[in-house]
């Protein structure tokens, strides 16, 4: 690494952007994971990391930190952000803990808050926030998985005794992969189908008692216990299934939904469907966390692969006398940079996430559009943040080669804690479906609005558009990057301007195609609309992942925007590598697809990669500042590789070899024997040629 590539940063102001206006919550929460949090030892038996696991949820309640989502007059701060910011940094220490704390606070407590009357908070939610009520998230069942609507577990009202009886008519219908289900709920709130006066009203939710005080499963209730898993072991998960079970009419959730005690439906919503997606749009708090937690997973990695790099030497340099550590090496630099510059980009938009949570939940902007647009960004972000966060582990886990692969370095098992995250809180493929078809939502309407004039300028644009870009004028014209510059250099192609240009442009005609080629469903039969569907279900995904894709990018360029140069110019110069890293990448991901689409002419697209190789030189000369930004200490990674051990192993490797050449002990190698040989036969060879 070239000494004039390093920036002197000051990494306090790196780690402020980084945490942002919830600093105070996330150190409090690095604070209880470097502190109180408790590792779960490999060798403990699974009933002893379960146990563990709920004693860490207990002291983590203690902080109180879990009241400030409440109302006022329960003693909360109604701020829906600072308390996930404050769990997502348990990953840390354990993945078990934050996805404990997340079914118990979250999920449990946060229905009852959501979904329940003041009576029912009174009667639960503190004890639930508190520790005292230890509760499940009864919602999937193992015959339905993401799609709640189809759920069979029945509620159904009898108005003589003024109870639902819930029911689970068979095998399909138990609820599975239930978080504390298997040990520790004394109740859960299950997803039912609400059933009263022969009418099926849909899925709702009711507060329902599993145990009693002893932990015996109550009459009615079977309980059966998931066992091992491929993570998460601290977690007790499991299935519940009801025998006719009775509960209260007022056990009802009953915000969107309630029953007379004569058995009358009444609900604030009329129609169903919006009243379903309006009663799940209030539970998406589990997706919010889940895109900040896996991010936090994300950044312990790569702090240990960095780290690592930058201690671990492997083979001897032309130019030194010992070996080069493994950051030095271009294709490592290429496995690590652009994965810290992804890591930044995702964390700028999950703030920008968290702002419009808060901003919803609190009251402040709740309206429709406003909730709409939150889930389809929480589920857009949960989805890709959480496959990027298994591959930069798993990254990090290869960077650190055969020492990755000890338990004791924790890669292996965040690997393993953190597989499951792409299936919480609904599959990242359903749920970028859901994503795109959101956008193709918007798209209609805003189709519908135009006036007829608007529609053929519209339609007249895409038409010029696509010849622009589809014939062969484009390549005889000018691509995108020529409307830019005639002189396209390294400069030139790492303007933000291009990058948004370039990224925007595949959202957008994605989009555009993939509505086009969907419009003739509105005149076939169901089941040929469902197969034209099906056969675009692909392109669907991809709109949904560039559309992603380009606002990640925004976040991360606005934040680079908010450093002064003149302030701060080593650190604007930093984010300056990290936005145009990210950007490239993506770039140069869909190449093909910006050549195809004429966005690229093949010589422009050449100097890409030129150009990230040049990047992650650069950035690499930063790499320990970028992972110390991130505020971990030993206390958190709590790896022999990251924090000490290697650096060890390489000064007692050269005080060895320092003491051998002292002593005269030093053998000879065989090596610089034979090239001495090599030599002097060279120059018999020459005097004999000159006699």
């Amino acid at each position: 690494m070239r000494s004039k590539d390093r920036l002197t940063l000051d990494v306090e102001v790196l780690s402020a952007l980084l945490d942002g206006t919830r600093a105070e919550s996330r150190a409090a929460g690095r604070a209880f994971a470097g502190g109180d949090g408790l590792l779960l030892e490999d060798s403990w038996t699974l009933e002893e990391k379960r146990e563990a696991t709920r004693e860490s949820l207990q002291k983590l309640v203690e902080t109180g930190i879990a009241r400030t989502p409440l109302p006022e007059r329960l003693g909360g701060e109604n701020q829906h952000d600072q308390h996930i910011t404050m769990f997502e940094e348990i990953v840390t220490v354990s993945p078990s803990l934050q996805i404990k704390a997340g079914v118990q606070i979250g999920l449990f407590a946060g229905a009852i808050q959501h979904l329940g009357n003041e009576e029912q908070h009174d009667a639960w939610l503190l004890d639930a926030i508190e520790g005292r009520l230890l509760g499940s998230f009864a919602m999937t069942e193992i015959g339905h998985g993401s799609d709640v609507a189809a759920v069979a577990t029945t509620a159904e009202y009898d108005p003589e005794t003024q109870e639902f009886v819930i029911n689970t008519p068979f095998r399909a219908a138990y609820k599975e992969y239930i978080g504390n289900a298997a040990c520790h709920a004394q109740a859960a709130v299950v997803f039912a189908r609400l059933i009263t006066a022969g009418v099926d009203h849909g899925v709702h939710a009711l507060f329902v008692p599993v145990r009693d005080e002893s932990g015996n499963p109550l009459p009615g209730i079977s309980i059966e216990d998931d066992g091992y898993k491929g993570g998460l072991p601290g977690v007790d998960n499991g299935r519940f299934a009801f025998d006719h079970v009775r509960v209260p009419r007022t056990n009802l959730l009953d915000r969107y939904g309630s029953v007379s005690e004569d058995g009358e439906y009444s609900s604030p919503i009329e129609s169903p469907g919006r009243r379903f997606f309006t009663m799940l749009g209030t539970l998406v708090q589990g997706r919010v966390s889940l895109v900040g937690a896996s991010n936090t997973a994300a950044k312990l990695a790569a702090d240990i692969a960095v780290r690592y790099a930058r201690a671990r030497r492997q083979f001897q340099s032309p130019d030194a006398a010992e070996e080069s550590t493994l950051l030095s090496y271009r294709r490592h630099q290429r496995r690590l940079m652009p994965k810290l510059a992804q890591i930044w980009a995702n964390q700028a938009a999950y703030e920008r996430l968290l702002d419009q949570f808060d901003a919803v939940f609190s009251g402040r902007d709740d309206t429709e559009e406003a909730r709409a647009e939150l889930e389809t960004l929480a589920a857009g972000l949960k989805a890709t943040t959480t496959w990027e966060a298994l591959d930069i582990i798993q990254e990090a886990r290869e960077a650190c080669g055969g020492a990755g692969f000890m338990a004791e370095n924790r890669l292996v098992g965040l690997r393993h804690d953190l597989d499951v995250y792409a299936t919480f809180e609904g599959d990242n493929t359903v749920l970028l479906q859901l994503v795109g078809k959101r956008l193709l939502t918007d798209y209609a309407s805003e189709m519908r609005d135009l006036d007829v004039g608007g529609i053929a300028r519209y339609v007249g644009s895409y038409a010029a558009e696509r010849t622009l870009f589809r014939s062969g004028i484009a390549n005889v014209s000018s691509t995108i990057g020529d409307l830019f510059t005639p002189a396209m250099n390294e400069k030139r192609i790492r303007s933000g301007r291009l990058q948004e240009a370039l990224l925007a442009s595949r959202a957008e005609v994605t989009l555009t195609e993939l509505a086009a080629n969907l419009r003739p469903a509105n005149k076939m039969s169901s089941t040929d609309a469902a197969e034209l569907f099906n056969d675009h279900q692909n392109d669907l995904i991809e709109t949904a992942r560039a559309f992603i894709e380009l606002h990640k990018w925004r976040a991360l360029n606005d934040l680079m925007h908010s450093v002064d140069p003149k302030d701060n110019p080593a650190e604007a110069k930093f984010l300056r590598r990290i936005r145009d890293l990210y950007g490239l990448e993506l770039i140069s991901a869909h190449a093909g697809w910006h050549i195809a689409n004429g966005r690229l002419s093949m010589n422009r697209a050449r100097q890409i990669e030129p150009t990230i190789n040049r990047l992650v030189r650069k950035l690499a000369a930063n790499a320990g500042d970028a992972v110390a930004a991130f505020g971990y200490g030993p206390e958190h990674r709590r790896c022999p590789i990251a924090d000490g051990a290697e650096e060890q192993r390489q000064q007692e490797t050269r005080d060895y070899y320092a003491e051998l050449k002292r002593s005269g002990n030093m053998p000879q190698d065989e090596k610089d024997i034979y090239r001495r040989k090599q030599q002097r036969e060279a120059q018999l060879k020459e005097k004999s040629a000159e006699r």
